[in-house]
């Protein structure tokens, strides 16, 4: 026979969980909850209390300094580093959304019919392996790959040509190509939800391709050409896979000192340091983009 009290305190919680719609939202979203708090705020508070530290060595020193935070702002090589992982990314996000958005508009507004088959056909290159894709770009930029031997044959050229690879240009390029599906679906989605019959309107009140598009889609799809901006430019700040393979010395980023540091150099708190330091900036200028970007839409309406 179970306990009055242990009873009541059932009967009791499952009365607040049928009347409490935000509980059983909780309910549902605790699974999700707990597998991001432990697979990225836990981590990420152990980065915090990391870049606290120091270590010396293979002797890790648990004493509060702000020694890692000094060294990442007087040293003048991350300070270019960062910025030079800014720029690119900037490129990087600005040809990845030119190249995607005429895609985009094509899919959403000539395409009348299998839009899901064209989708999965944008989307097709992107199911083989990351490493596969920037490796095929190595062999397709490099100084015997398939643009040098191409150009040769033809005669264009004498010798191969030496900025293919190796360089920012290289980086731009793979990255470009790499994130181009992020960029493509966000403003296919927005150019898909524009009522037609502004574009209707616009064309009664005079307005010509040019014109229309300029005032009514592009304003109306910039809520997905900034979701595709911030989609490309945060992970590619972040990324060292593709400088280490087709950047060089040239194409080195913030990146992949922060890889140095937690592997090679073995300076976990020195590495914490910069990755936080560099996750701060790269959300400091999202934002500060996203404000800029919405105040744009604002002054076009």
């Amino acid at each position: 026979m179970s306990d009055p009290m242990t009873a009541g305190f059932q009967g009791g919680a499952r009365l607040l969980w049928a009347r409490s719609e935000a509980l059983r939202g909780f309910t549902l979203l605790s699974p999700t909850l707990f597998v991001v708090v432990a697979a990225m705020a836990v981590p990420l508070a152990l980065m915090v209390a990391y870049s606290f530290w120091s270590q010396s060595y293979v002797t890790l020193d648990t004493s509060f300094t702000l020694k890692n935070y000094q060294d990442v702002f007087s040293r003048e090589i991350y300070r270019v580093l960062f910025l030079r992982s800014v720029a690119i990314s900037a490129l990087v996000t600005l040809v990845t959304v030119l190249l995607a958005y005429p895609i985009a508009y094509f899919v959403a507004f000539d395409v009348k019919r299998h839009k899901l088959l064209w989708l999965i056909l944008l989307t097709l290159p992107f199911w083989t392996s990351y490493l596969l894709r920037v490796f095929s770009w190595k062999v397709i930029l490099g100084y015997n790959g398939v643009i040098n031997s191409g150009l040769m044959s033809l005669g264009l050229i004498s010798e191969p040509l030496q900025f293919l690879l190796y360089n920012p240009f290289a980086v731009i390029v793979t990255l470009a190509h790499a994130w181009a599906a992020f960029a493509i679906l966000p403003i296919y989605v927005s150019l898909e939800k524009i009522d037609r019959t502004l574009l209707e309107a616009a064309t009664d009140l005079g307005d010509g391709p040019v014109r229309r598009f300029f005032r009514v889609t592009l304003p109306l799809s910039m809520p997905g050409v900034i979701a595709a901006s911030v989609l490309i430019f945060i992970p590619t700040v972040g990324d060292y896979v593709t400088p280490t393979m087709v950047g060089g010395t040239g194409g080195v980023m913030i990146a992949n000192i922060i890889q140095a540091q937690f592997g090679k150099a073995n300076n976990w708190p020195l590495g914490s340091a910069l990755a936080i330091t560099t996750m701060l900036g790269v959300t400091a200028i999202a934002c500060l983009t996203i404000w800029l970007s919405k105040r744009g839409v604002a002054s076009i309406k």
